[in-house]
Order: structure tokens, then C-alpha cells, then sequence
């Protein structure tokens, strides 16, 4: 157990560990605002069109040994990050470690299936899991910003190496093999359609937010990636062994636990991702102290997670899951009313807010998703939750970050008489702008800062009232799902 929660610990911790580097990789390789985006998601982005592939193929040559390649591959993915010359480089070797944790992710909770068959043992070891998941996205941003304080921003990902040589040492020794005794061939045209299709609704959604429904590259994308995933639904019932089994998405709970998890990391995504450009940007903090700013919400992520088991045995997984989700509402909301100066306590009240939504409904979805699927699709099972949850960071920052940046680039009003293209760099991004500043007389820069953070706060309140909004109408539809559906059924 300890094994898997070090692989699922490194792999979410990568996930935000970036979000404190961003002002530094702004400084350092210049991107312009759509790299900017790509950077902070095109990790989650592949990672979510290759989960359920890889979910599958653990199923069939082995959980043990796709976690340890997985594991290799992670920490060679890790160096080319590290020593990126320029953003789009960055962006590559950032989708190499998608590729990469998409193998470690189901792989180690489709592990816990099979070590724990006792439902109420696999719940709890499934808190705990979920709570590495979760301290590991929250603590991101605190070991980010610890690094960042001694060490330049290519250094988050040094730190993958010395866990990674550890995890292939103790997982080779202490991890049991285990894969499905009839587990089929590995459809390659499975692979090639649902590849395609969750990667260009995922492109569709980031176009549609930065250009406007209306561009001809949404409704390209969009058809693309409909087609492409109705195909994959199409040949799966076909297939007489699925890459993955979509009629487990008849049982409600299954459907409902999914869509719970999507909508709570979609709410959260792309809002809490430019929250650390607020804390450094806006705010001023160093990277360690934006970090230490974070960390009520990393406590309350670890928290939910380890008493979620308790809890949904209490009030029922119904209850607790949108419970989590109303929360989640809540703090988003909140953040709708957010200044230039609004109090750290208020900041720290939402970050608690979010830490512990998300780590409430990622554990009760994840258990609820794999308590539905036979013993032998654990992979699979669990690579649909994990899909989830990764799908959800990519839409997430790919939808509030483009609103944002096209709030922001909007509102931004640059100073009489600035240099055209100082004003054009201004408008592309906050970075930007403080970056122009720096090199302008005293008045002109202040001026120009002062209303590029103006601007950035009003996008982030819009944002953050979009995703609240959001996540009401998923709480919703997730209550209904999981409604008791006969007598004596567990709610």
C-alpha cells in the first residue's frame, strides 16, 4: 500500500507542482497566452485521452509491470521537462509525462482491487489512496514554491527522479503481479478512437473558449471528437472483450460516481490553476509563501479523503458526494467576489473549502467506480475514474483559462502613448504585463500594472462564478443518478 500511495503521490503532485513555476517560465522562455494554457494542461490533456487505453493494457500484460515501465518512462519524461529550452519543448516533454502517468494511475488503484477484496477494506484503503492523490495536488504548490525559493523553475521536475528510482526498487519486491486471466487482444482501433475523440472535444471546448463557438476549427474538432467516440462506444459492443465495458455506465451509481468526479475537478481546474499566478502576480507573495498560502487547502484534501469511507457509511455515499459538491459551489462562488485585497482568512476559508470537496468526492467516486466492476476489469474500471478526473483539469483550465485570458485581454487598458508592442504584450497575459512594466518609467509601469491586475481579478471572478455555476447543475444531475433504485439498496 505504501508502494502505490509513493507511484499515485508523484504522479498528482506533478499535476500542480508547475502552477508556482508559471511567472518564472513566463520570464525565462516568453510564451506566448496559448502556450502559456498548453503548458499548464497538455499533461492532464494527454493524460486523459490514454487512460482508459492504458487501463486496459494493465488489465492485460500486468498492473506490476505497466506501473514500472510507466514508472521509467516518468522519470526520463521528467529530465527533458527539466531542462526545457523553450516553451514549446516544454509542452512536449510535458505531454511525454502524460503519456507516462497514464500508465501509473489505474494501474495502482486497479492494485488496491485486487490486494483488498473486502468492500470495507478496499473503501478505506481507497481513502487513503485518494488522500495521496489529493495532498498530492494540493502539496504541489508548496513543494513548487520550497524548490522555486533555492532553485530555478526546471527543478519541480528534478524532484520525480530520486522517487521514481526508489518506486521501481521497492515496487519490484513488494508489489504482488496481477493481470485478467482472459483478458483479450488490445484493440488498436479502440486505442486510435478513443484517443481521438476525448483529445478533439478537449480541443473543441479550449477553441470554443478563446475564438468563440462560431470558428470553424470548434465545429471541426467537435465532429471529430464526437464521431471518433461514438465509434469507440459503437465497436466496444461489438468487441467480444472491450477495450473497455461501456454497458457498466448502465448502472447508475457507476454514471453518477463519473460524472461527479468530472464536474468537481472541472469546477475547481482551471480556477485554482491561476490562483498562484494571483497570489505571486496580484498579491506579491514569493513562491514559498503562495505555497504556504495553499497549504489549508492540502490539509483539508488529505482530511476528506481519509474520513470519506466513515462518512458515506454514516449519511450514505449519496449524500456525501453531492454534499462535497455543494461545498465545492460554494467556495467557487466565493471566489466570484475576489479584489486585489480581499483578506487572506477569506482565501483560506475557500481554499479548505475546495482541499476538501475535492478530496471527499475524488475518493467516493473512485470506490463507487470500482466496487461496480468485476474483479477483472479493475483496469479499465478504475482508468474510467481516473479519466474523470483528468479530463476534468483539462477542460477545466482549457475552458476558465481561455474565458479568463479573453476577460482579462479585454479589460486590460494600457497607458496613453505605450509602445504598441509592449501594449500587445500587456494584453497577452499578466506575466506579460509585469514583465513590460518593469521596463517602463515610474508612473507609465505602475499605471500599466495596477490595470492589468485589475483586469486579471475581474477575470478571475467571472471565471470562478462560471464554474460554480457549473458544478450546481452537476451536483444535481449526480443526486438523481445516485438515487436509491430499489428496497434495501444502499443510498
Amino acid at each position: 500500500m505504501a508502494v502505490l500511495v509513493l507511484a499515485v503521490l508523484l504522479v498528482a503532485i506533478d499535476a500542480t507542482v508547475l502552477v508556482l513555476a508559471i511567472p518564472s517560465i513566463t520570464e525565462v522562455l516568453d510564451p506566448s497566452a496559448t502556450q502559456l494554457l498548453w503548458i499548464g494542461d497538455s499533461y492532464s490533456f494527454v493524460l486523459a485521452g490514454l487512460l482508459v487505453s492504458m487501463g486496459a493494457l494493465s488489465d492485460r500484460i500486468g498492473r506490476r509491470r505497466l506501473l514500472l515501465l510507466g514508472a521509467t518512462a516518468f522519470g526520463a519524461a521528467s529530465l527533458l521537462a527539466a531542462y526545457a529550452p523553450s516553451a514549446g519543448w516544454l509542452i512536449a516533454a510535458r505531454a511525454l509525462l502524460g503519456v507516462a502517468g497514464a500508465t501509473i494511475m489505474p494501474s495502482t488503484l486497479s492494485l488496491i482491487r485486487v490486494l483488498f477484496p473486502d468492500a470495507r477494506q478496499r473503501a478505506t484503503a481507497i481513502g487513503i489512496w485518494g488522500a495521496a492523490a489529493t495532498a498530492g495536488a494540493a502539496g504541489g504548490p508548496l513543494i513548487g514554491g520550497l524548490l522555486l525559493e533555492h532553485f530555478w523553475w526546471g527543478s519541480v521536475f528534478l524532484l520525480n527522479l530520486p522517487v521514481m528510482a526508489l518506486l521501481l526498487v521497492l515496487g519490484r519486491w513488494l508489489l504482488p503481479a496481477s493481470r485478467d486471466p482472459k483478458p483479450g487482444r488490445w484493440d488498436v482501433v479502440s486505442v486510435l478512437l478513443s484517443m481521438t475523440g476525448l483529445i478533439a472535444l478537449v480541443y473543441a471546448v479550449k477553441e470554443g473558449a478563446a475564438n468563440g463557438p462560431a470558428h470553424w476549427q470548434v465545429w471541426a474538432a467537435g465532429a471529430v471528437g464526437v464521431l471518433g467516440l461514438r465509434g469507440f462506444v459503437r465497436r466496444q459492443l461489438r468487441l467480444a472483450t472491450p477495450l473497455l465495458d461501456v454497458r457498466l455506465f448502465a448502472d447508475r451509481r457507476f454514471s453518477g460516481a463519473v460524472l461527479g468526479a468530472l464536474v468537481a475537478i472541472l469546477g475547481m481546474g482551471g480556477v485554482v490553476f491561476f490562483m498562484s499566478q494571483y497570489l505571486q502576480l496580484v498579491r506579491g507573495y514569493s513562491p514559498l509563501t503562495a505555497g504556504l498560502a495553499e497549504t489549508p487547502g492540502f490539509v483539508a484534501a488529505m482530511g476528506a479523503s481519509l474520513v470519506s469511507a466513515r462518512l458515506a457509511r454514516r449519511i450514505g455515499a449519496r449524500g456525501a458526494l453531492v454534499g462535497g459538491l455543494a461545498v465545492l459551489g460554494l467556495a467557487l462562488g466565493a471566489l466570484g467576489l475576489l479584489t486585489e485585497s480581499t483578506s487572506y482568512l477569506v482565501l483560506a476559508a475557500v481554499f479548505v473549502g475546495v482541499g476538501a470537496a475535492e478530496g471527499l468526492v475524488y475518493t467516493l467516486s473512485s470506490d463507487l467506480v470500482l466496487s461496480a466492476a468485476p474483479v477483472g476489469k479493475s483496469g479499465a474500471a478504475s482508468a474510467v475514474s481516473e479519466t474523470a478526473y483528468e479530463l476534468g483539469t483539462a477542460l477545466g483550465i482549457a475552458l476558465f483559462g481561455s474565458v479568463l485570458t479573453a476577460v482579462y485581454s479585454a479589460a486590460v487598458t494600457a497607458p496613453a502613448g505605450l509602445d504598441p508592442a509592449a501594449a500587445a504584450q500587456a494584453r497577452a497575459s499578466l506575466g506579460g504585463a509585469v514583465a513590460a512594466a518593469r521596463s517602463l518609467p515610474g508612473g507609465t509601469g505602475d499605471a500599466l500594472a495596477q490595470a492589468a491586475r485589475a483586469a486579471f481579478v475581474h477575470g478571475v471572478g467571472l471565471a470562478s462564478l462560471l464554474a460554480a455555476g457549473l458544478v450546481a447543475v452537476g451536483a444535481v444531475a449526480a443526486w438523481r443518478l445516485l438515487r436509491p433504485t430499489g428496497a434495501g439498496r444502499s443510498s
